[in-house]
């Protein structure tokens, strides 16, 4: 049991008054400082909200730049590629185009040369043919009638195709 005497009175007025001069001077500091302190807490939350959205905005700006710039790379790679396939077409169809001049010229040179060898064989011809006629008869008629039936002979040699020269 409790017993009520007059120092048990004496120290609940001494804790009344204490929670009343506590109350007064220090609970509303201490409420005002945990109050400031949560509002400084709930503002540097939200500020780190806004910087962690920022950040992640930015994070994905450089995703789509990066995206962007692989794209780009893409289209050059591609765009190169299809330049150095039209530069080599290019140059096989010049290097085609000159051979094919270079065959045309050379078969040209060459029946050039073969003109000029059936006309030098012609004239042996002729000249060998009138030498030996001239043995043959005995006689020597003009030159002018002789060069005329040995070329009249050659001619129809050459249309016949014969003595094997074409």
């Amino acid at each position: 049991m409790v017993e009520l005497n007059p120092t048990l009175f004496a120290q609940i007025i001494n804790f009344l008054i204490l929670l009343y001069i506590l109350k007064k001077f220090v609970f509303g500091r201490v409420m005002q400082a945990m109050s400031d302190r949560q509002a400084r807490i709930a503002g540097n939350l939200e500020v780190a909200d806004r910087e962690r959205s920022a950040a992640e905005e930015l994070k994905r700006e450089y995703q789509e730049q990066l995206a962007q710039a692989r794209t780009q790379a893409q289209a050059i790679v591609e765009k190169a590629t299809k330049l150095a396939e039209q530069a080599k077409d290019d140059i096989v169809k010049e290097a085609r185009a000159e051979h094919a001049r270079l065959l045309k010229e050379a078969q040209e040179e060459i029946a050039r040369e073969r003109e000029r060898a059936v006309a030098d064989i012609r004239n042996e011809v002729v000249a060998l043919s009138i030498a030996a006629a001239g043995k043959v008869i005995g006689q020597n008629l003009d030159a002018k009638a002789n060069a005329k039936l040995v070329s009249d002979f050659i001619n129809k040699l050459d249309a016949q195709k014969i003595g094997g020269i074409q």
